[in-house]
């Protein structure tokens, strides 16, 4: 699942640069009014790179460690994902709607696990 959600991510990353305008703003350094900087490219890595992550840590982590991390990363990633949609438009309610989805399973699995 969390490699489902990654490729939702990817995804809605590449839809987005169909966007009328979006190519412009992203050479010019300004998206929807926010300077990219590098502080906000890292962050932005760091946000993607904990479900990517996951990926590998589900597959070897303990069974109880990998049931916490798994929560805690999947609550983590719908924050992030909340935080980059305050002002959604259609198609991000359509990627987001899925991602949290996802997530809610990922959740729901952990917690079910038995260790």
């Amino acid at each position: 699942m969390w490699v489902f959600v990654v490729l939702n991510f990817l995804a809605r990353d590449f839809h987005e640069l169909a966007r009328p305008g979006m190519l412009n703003q992203m050479m010019e350094g300004t998206v929807n009014g926010v300077e990219i900087t590098e502080q906000l490219m890292l962050l932005g890595g760091v946000m993607i790179e904990v479900p990517i992550l996951m990926t590998v840590l589900t597959l070897f982590a303990d069974k109880k460690i990998g049931q916490w991390v798994n929560i805690i990363a999947a609550v983590f990633t719908m924050a992030v994902i909340g935080m980059n949609n305050l002002e959604p438009d259609l198609d991000n309610i359509f990627f987001m709607t899925i991602k949290i989805s996802a997530l809610i399973y990922i959740i729901r699995t952990a917690w079910n696990w038995k260790t």
